[in-house]
């Protein structure tokens, strides 16, 4: 807590920048990160502190919540320290600060600075310290951070003031009811682990005036390590607040199977290189989009996302696959890594033009969200390798040896463009470099031809699609690419549709991918036939005769598609 007068500088030993720079890192290099982001909080929060003194309030002041805090966290400080590094902490940090800066919104600045006051009610809970502060309702509940939703049964709607008193563990809130009187409740709140799959009921601690945080549980050689399943905390999300979205207790139980599923894939021996990591390094997991387990869930995840504010957590829609949610955990956290090694060190000089190809998105990127993707890919890269190694039949490694084969393509491809832009600073440049030894390291290692294939077909399909979609041929005496005005996101079909060899293809698509290019080709002509600009069947088109007929014409398609004819003769 910041009651010490001065902190030793941040010094990174060379040896975990190397791990990290390489794309993996130790649980000491993960270690090191995290103690990082506490200091980097601390500031966070004096600033916060500073910027909130003149604020008219009528919540108990910032400074008398910054007490009960640093009492609670010298009565129990692994406790206080594990809430101030939750991901919630740094999302409202980070998004109050904004409001201060006049460049986010919300609800009364007072109430969204008033979070401190539940911070600190939440701290002195988990130290079992005495309170007593006013908080703020949002109709009737008090999100307490890292515990749950207390609700005060009666009360008046909208957002109110209310008092809360702690001691000993034990929450006593009172505020104002809807008949204009008072109401109050008395609880002790405690989050709820989610039974592991053998448990044949769920026990719920969930009562009108309680709802507990629930949590993800897995069992380590060391004990069982819970990880937060975070619907309640209203900064949960990357940035704006939301209201809490309750999962139902069989889509609580689905995240559980699927988790423990998920973590016992990433605990297969191997070291810690890239694409491994300990799942307990998750500080939370926030659902996305579903709080039933109806519709079914799909196969693959369909939204992800995660924040530097938010160190260690993942905004994930639940999919029905173990090995997709296992990959997304990985990815997730390599973006969680180099958010927080950017903290630490100017990496690039980015001048956030969105210019610059990323294989795995349909719009251009600015370089920092190249690097981001690099960094999250080489890990994804890593995790498909380790399946491809321990793959239990043909198929198998086929579909690993595919997604390896690809995306270790696609990131180098992308540190090559990091390392020739010349923006990349003396750190940004070791980062990137690790990365590329990596990655031309795999470059060299053995994939299943036909997934090889596959692969690299994938890749020049999006490669083309890409520059059809979004790049306009070069007028005379322009420069660099010029971007077309009408371009729209587009969806990407053809990663996924590739992973595995078509065993009846009928689609151009399929066709392509099950290695028939003359059958493809033909098809694409015909669907070109009605409409010679459509870019999904003009890219296919490009790549089916670029296998047939490689050389320095097809080249020259490949390399700028958009140079290309409406109307290419079959």
């Amino acid at each position: 807590m910041p009651s010490e007068p001065r902190h030793a500088p941040f010094r990174m030993p060379e040896r975990l920048f190397a791990e990290l720079a390489a794309g993996g890192g130790s649980a000491e290099a993960v270690a090191f990160l995290e103690r990082a982001e506490r200091a980097r909080r601390l500031l966070l929060l004096r600033t916060l502190l500073e910027g909130l003194g003149t604020l008219r309030t009528p919540l108990s002041p910032a400074a008398e919540a910054w007490d009960v805090l640093k009492e609670a966290a010298a009565a129990a400080p692994g406790p206080v320290d594990r809430l101030l590094l939750a991901p919630a902490t740094g999302g409202w940090l980070a998004h109050v600060l904004r409001r201060l800066h006049g460049t986010a919104s919300g609800p009364p600045l007072w109430a969204e600075a008033g979070h401190l006051c539940a911070l600190a009610v939440a701290a002195a809970l988990r130290a079992g310290t005495r309170s007593d502060l006013r908080v703020p309702l949002t109709d009737g509940g008090l999100s307490l951070p890292g515990l749950g939703l207390a609700r005060l049964t009666g009360a008046e709607g909208g957002l109110t003031v209310a008092r809360a008193r702690t001691s000993g563990g034990e929450l006593t809130l009172s505020g104002p009811g809807r008949d204009g009187g008072s109401v109050a409740v008395t609880l002790s709140p405690a989050t709820q682990p989610l039974p592991r799959p053998t448990a044949k009921v769920l026990a719920t601690d969930t009562t009108p005036a309680w709802s507990p945080l629930r949590t993800l549980t897995h069992a380590t050689p060391a004990g069982t390590v819970a990880i937060p399943l975070e619907d309640l905390d209203p900064y949960r999300d990357l940035d704006d607040p939301l209201p809490p979205a309750r999962l139902d207790a069989d889509e609580a139980e689905a995240w559980q199977r699927l988790f423990e599923e998920a973590v016992a894939l990433l605990a297969a021996p191997g070291g810690e290189g890239p694409g491994r990591f300990d799942p307990g390094a998750i500080r939370a997991v926030v659902p996305w989009g579903r709080t039933g387990t109806l519709p079914p869930a799909p196969p693959t995840v369909l939204v992800s996302a995660s924040s530097g504010d938010s160190f260690g957590a993942m905004v994930i829609a639940r999919p029905s696959s173990t090995v997709a949610l296992a990959e997304t955990l990985v990815h997730e956290f390599q973006h969680s890594k180099l958010a927080a090694l950017l903290h630490l060190f100017p990496l690039l000089d980015d001048d956030r033009e969105e210019r610059y190809y990323a294989p795995w998105r349909p719009d251009p990127r600015h370089l920092t969200g190249l690097l981001h993707g690099a960094y999250a890919f080489t890990g994804v890269a890593g995790f498909w390798r380790d399946r491809m190694a321990v793959a239990r039949d043909d198929g198998a490694a086929d579909i690993a040896g595919y997604h390896f084969a690809l995306r270790r393509l696609q990131s180098r491809l992308v540190v090559r463009t990091l390392l020739v832009e010349g923006r990349l600073t003396p750190q940004g440049r070791a980062l990137v470099s690790g990365l590329a030894r990596t990655l031309d390291g795999w470059l060299r290692e053995p994939v299943p031809y036909a997934a090889l294939t596959r692969a690299r077909t994938a890749a020049a399909l999006h490669r083309t699609e890409w520059r059809l979609r979004n790049v306009a041929p070069p007028s005379s005496g322009s420069g660099g690419p010029r971007f077309r005005p009408d371009r729209t996101s587009w969806p990407d079909v053809r990663t996924h549709a590739f992973a595995a060899r078509p065993v009846a293809p009928h689609t151009a698509d399929e066709q392509l991918a099950a290695g028939d290019a003359a059958a493809a080709l033909a098809r694409y002509a015909d669907r070109l036939a009605t409409d010679p600009a459509e870019p999904h069947a003009l890219a296919g088109w490009i790549v089916a005769r670029a296998v047939l007929e490689p050389g320095r014409t097809t080249r020259r398609m490949l390399a700028r598609p958009e140079l290309l004819q409406p109307l290419p003769s079959g």
